[in-house]
């Protein structure tokens, strides 16, 4: 056997086989969808999934209005920044956020589920995500993934 079969291939940013998939999230619960689509961010789902490179893929999620919370979420959780002014904290809740910003909500929840360091900012820019049925990547030929399939 030749010496080089033993050896561990560690994918980086040339050798990352990136795709562009497309992911519908029209009934799909916030908390599991979310997870699924940060495992694909991530690359977890490929066989040379390198912890410290990006080797996942580049994700768009259409009808990100349409998601779903269990139990009384959309009137209990709650959403909360600064302005950066004297008294300047708000808070809104699910159901608010979803009429004013649906995009926000699967965004906020995929982005805790990614590392935190810089490796995870770059992870997070190569997810799309998009209010109604249409995106404008269509030259990149995305293929739909079904979550179910993933894990």
């Amino acid at each position: 056997m030749s010496h080089l079969s033993y050896k561990t291939i560690s994918a980086n940013a040339e050798t990352a086989d990136k795709q562009w998939v497309v992911i519908d999230a029209k009934g799909q619960n916030l908390g599991r969808f979310s997870s699924v689509v940060a495992y694909v961010l991530r690359g977890k789902h490929k066989p040379n999934f390198t912890p410290h490179a990006d080797c996942g893929d580049n994700v768009i999620i259409i009808n990100c209005e349409q998601i779903e919370m269990s139990g009384s979420k959309m009137q209990e959780k709650e959403y909360i920044w600064h302005t950066g002014y004297p008294g300047g904290q708000r808070v809104r809740n699910a159901e608010e956020m979803m009429k004013r910003q649906p995009h926000k909500v699967l965004e906020k929840s995929i982005k805790g589920m990614l590392p935190k360091n810089k490796l995870g900012n770059q992870l997070f820019r190569n997810l799309y995500v998009y209010v109604g049925g249409e995106h404008p990547h269509s030259a990149q030929q995305p293929t739909v993934l079904d979550i179910n399939t993933v894990k």
